[in-house]
């Protein structure tokens, strides 16, 4: 793609996930009692009340407005074996570009009207199955805000041209630029960092290792263990966003390990690839997020992988656990 392909990407994926995010506010205030309802269990999640409001904008605007001399592949839970094309009909093999988007990240959080939710998107060459992660060229992320809040954030990125940050007054509809900038520290004293443990299943594994690593960083027991501050915020997306936007140091998933080391099903309960499709975005602002091993994330652009990640502010705090969190993998997983 050109640059000016790349930026009228960028823009599609922000006016798709506007589009999104207010067709989600009109809804609550028509259907807020309704958002916690179970709606279907797939192979990938649960799937709530407050996720179906959202699929039939979402089709509805592609046949409208994705540009027709870029056929594209939508990767996405709730379609039919997962995916859809357009112009409608298009065969994958056909298709120029695939996009794999989370239409609400953050589902739990939100439907009881706790903590924002994200909706996520990314844009990739069409490779077919061999599609992944890496290959994520423009990225976008869009909060949906709890019912009393006034204003929704906004990120996206080109690979290799940094970030656009904006902040939308949900009542007066203008945007405001603000530049992000993730945490210079070089260590994780009085700061927040954490591994995630949402669920009851892998929790004590989870916080075992956790545990361990703080230990061999030199951090527990310090001060009563009260240096670092956890916060379990349930969307991979929103943990990006604490990340770029400086709130957090250190956030990582190990679900997927710690499970198969368990015993059980990571199918429903882990992160997949279209929780952590805006990588690249984080990536841009200056954070790093890789593989737990520090390699980079390879996982395909599908519904159902489940991916394990670990995300820095910067590179020196990757540089400090990196060595650290594999030593401590091989011993627990």
């Amino acid at each position: 793609m050109t640059p000016a392909q790349l930026t009228v990407a960028r823009r599609l994926l922000c006016s798709l996930q506007d589009h999104i995010r207010d067709t989600l506010i009109s809804a609550r205030k028509k259907h807020a009692g309704k958002f916690a309802r179970i709606a279907a269990v797939t192979a990938a999640d649960t799937i709530y009340y407050v996720d179906r409001l959202s699929e039939h904008a979402i089709l509805a605007w592609f046949e409208e407005n994705w540009p027709k001399a870029w056929p594209v592949e939508l990767v996405m839970e709730g379609l039919d074996d997962g995916s859809a094309t357009f112009p409608s009909g298009t065969p994958v093999a056909e298709t120029k570009f695939k996009c794999i988007l989370d239409p609400i990240d953050g589902t739990r959080g939100v439907m009881y009207d706790k903590r924002s939710a994200w909706i996520l998107a990314g844009l990739a060459p069409q490779r077919g199955t061999r599609t992944q992660l890496g290959d994520i060229v423009v990225a976008a992320m869009t909060e949906f805000p709890t019912a009393k809040q006034g204003f929704a954030d906004q990120v996206s990125a080109i690979r290799g041209r940094g970030v656009v940050a904006e902040t939308l007054d949900l009542s007066r509809r203008t945007r405001r630029r603000w530049t992000p900038r993730p945490s210079r520290a070089k260590d994780f004293e009085h700061g927040f960092a954490s591994i995630a443990r949402f669920f009851p299943e892998g929790k004590a594994l989870l916080g075992t290792v956790e545990e361990a690593l703080w230990r061999e960083l030199g951090v527990l027991g310090k001060n009563g263990g009260q240096l670092v501050f956890d916060d379990q915020y349930i969307s991979t997306g929103g943990q990006l966003f604490e990340l770029i936007a400086g709130h957090d140091r250190m956030l990582g998933d190990l679900r997927p390990p710690a499970y198969t080391k368990l015993g059980f099903s990571s199918a429903a309960l882990c992160c997949h690839p279209y929780d952590i499709c805006t990588a690249l975005i984080a990536r841009e602002a200056g954070c790093i997020v890789e593989a737990p091993d520090g390699r980079p994330l390879r996982s395909p652009l599908d519904t159902t992988t489940p991916v394990a990640w670990m995300g820095y502010a910067n590179p020196t705090l990757a540089r400090t656990v990196r060595p650290v969190l594999r030593r401590i993998m091989a011993r627990y997983f």
